[in-house]
């Protein structure tokens, strides 16, 4: 019985250790090489930090040294954060201060970036000063060192989006994610032979189910730089000349090479299988992609970061007409979803739209460092008065169609998914508002057809966009940036006094 993922990996070194791991550009890496490099950073870290279950930052772009840090710190008995290099400081600020860690790995190109945010609260290790000579422990030492843990230890922690203007610390353990491999590995087939198509930031979730994958299959990696999102053409070259056989993406991408019509001109023959998640994949671009992959198996997967990866999928087994969504489908096998109306009471109907909660071995264990939050979001089931059972309220809307399959509907409050992150609207409002003072209200809204985030604002005098974006670049990342900006003599207010959010959402979709 495994209960924690180095195990994983460990086994797969012994069975794959001369097969490519990851790579990276011109750049390749053994399974045994990522190991022996995973295990000497480890080492360093066990002597800096001597801690375990306790988080590692790792403030570096993906890359092979993204990897073996992550890797590493599983090997130390700790549990990884990946930050985005590209975030403001003073978003990077709120998430140290919050979720503390013991240490941040970087390195020498990254590392007065992180040492202006730290300050001399956190221990940093550049793993540029790590020299290939330093000492590789047996992986039996970690093995002896970890004898204590246990599959509920945290894995990883994953920062969302969080109102208040801080970033919520997801925190994952071992047991979910083991217990998402279970459901996925035998039903779509992985193997050694696989190929990933590594797109998704170090800071998603699927990068962390992509590690599961190198770790507990023996796949390869290939990383996709990040600027090649701006160029489809190079990624899906890339795809070609790596023999890529599985991706699992962000619509966003791939409704990009539909519009282009790069399908056609560049097919992916090597291509079994595709998952997407994180929003909603129009069908009509879907079905461009169907049509020029036939050899293709495409999976709908759904499911908040709360929940590790995905609760609920759908593989497309039949023709979908353009105009009809793509269900998200049914549960994995030990997931239960419940559909609870307003009162709290379970929904069976056929389209009869529901707030879907989850139950299960997936939920994540809560936020960290944030009791309140856990406490508002992983609540008690309302169906069950006889023992605890925690549920993640996950505010979406669904329903089931005439065939029993559960279709996304929408949001219930403000979070949305943009560009496959997803982004907590008031968190945008407080920083422009409250951090910065750029206006004196304000209401984000989101045009979900032309995925734009806009600002309706009250204010003595009107900015410029470039003006907005100049200051909110500086304290949120791109991504969270609005396109479009409205300044109002006032903002219409509902009867409770409070901004009428659904009036403005409404408006900007009509």
């Amino acid at each position: 019985m495994k209960i924690n993922l180095i195990e994983f990996f460990v086994e797969t070194v012994r069975k794959y250790a001369g097969k490519t791991a990851v790579t990276e550009g011109d750049r390749s890496v053994s399974f045994d090489n990522l190991d022996q490099g995973s295990r000497r950073l480890a080492k360093v870290l066990s002597d800096t930090c001597a801690c375990q279950n306790h988080p590692i930052a790792v403030f570096l772009p993906k890359c092979v040294e993204a990897v073996e840090a992550d890797l590493a710190i599983t090997y130390s008995g700790n549990a990884y954060m990946n930050l985005d290099v590209k975030n403001p400081q003073e978003r990077l600020q709120n998430i140290i201060k919050l979720i503390q860690p013991v240490a941040v790995i970087t390195n020498s190109r990254y590392l007065p970036a992180i040492e202006s945010v730290v300050g001399n609260t956190v221990k940093l290790v550049n793993v540029d000063d790590v020299p290939d000579t330093a000492e590789v422990l047996d992986p039996h030492y970690f093995m002896e060192r970890n004898r204590n843990l246990i599959d509920t230890d945290p894995y990883c922690i994953i920062n969302t989006s969080g109102s208040t203007g801080t970033p919520k610390g997801v925190v994952l353990n071992h047991k979910s994610f083991i217990d998402f491999m279970a459901q996925t590995f035998d039903e779509f087939a992985f193997t050694e032979q696989d190929v990933i198509g590594s797109l998704s930031p170090v800071v998603f979730d699927i990068w962390s189910f992509e590690l599961c994958l190198l770790q507990g299959r023996g796949c390869s990696m290939v990383l996709i730089p990040d600027t090649y999102s701006a160029f489809p053409v190079k990624i899906l070259q890339l795809m070609q000349q790596q023999k890529v056989s599985y991706i699992f993406w962000v619509p966003t991408i791939m409704v990009n090479m539909a519009n282009m019509g790069l399908l056609e001109q560049l097919p992916l023959p090597d291509l079994r299988l595709c998952w997407f998640a994180g929003e909603v994949f129009p069908t009509k671009q879907f079905n461009i992609w169907r049509k020029n992959m036939p050899q293709t198996v495409f999976s709908n997967f759904y499911g908040p970061i709360e929940i590790t990866l995905d609760c609920v999928y759908y593989t497309i087994d039949r023709a979908i007409p353009d105009e009809e969504p793509i269900p998200i489908g049914k549960p994995f096998r030990n997931t239960g979803i419940l559909i609870l109306d307003e009162q709290d009471k379970l929904v069976s109907e056929t389209g009869k739209p529901g707030e879907l909660c989850v139950r299960g071995t997936s939920l994540a264990m809560g936020y960290y460092n944030n009791p309140e939050k856990t406490k508002a979001a992983f609540v008690q089931n309302p169906l069950n008065s006889s023992y605890p059972e925690i549920i993640y309220r996950t505010g979406d809307i669904v329903y089931l169609n005439e065939r029993g399959e559960m279709v996304f509907k929408g949001r219930k409050d403000s979070l949305i998914k943009h560009l496959g992150y997803r982004i907590e609207l008031g968190e945008i409002e407080h920083v422009i508002i409250n951090n910065l003072k750029l206006v004196k209200n304000g209401c984000i809204v989101y045009h979900h057809q032309k995925k734009e985030i806009t600002l309706y604002y009250e204010a003595e005098q009107e900015l410029s966009p470039a003006e907005f974006r100049k200051a909110i670049s500086n304290a949120l990342p791109k991504y969270m940036v609005p396109v479009v900006y409205h300044r109002l003599p006032e903002l219409k207010r509902n009867a409770n006094g409070k901004i009428d959010r659904l009036y403005y959402s409404q408006l900007v979709e009509s």
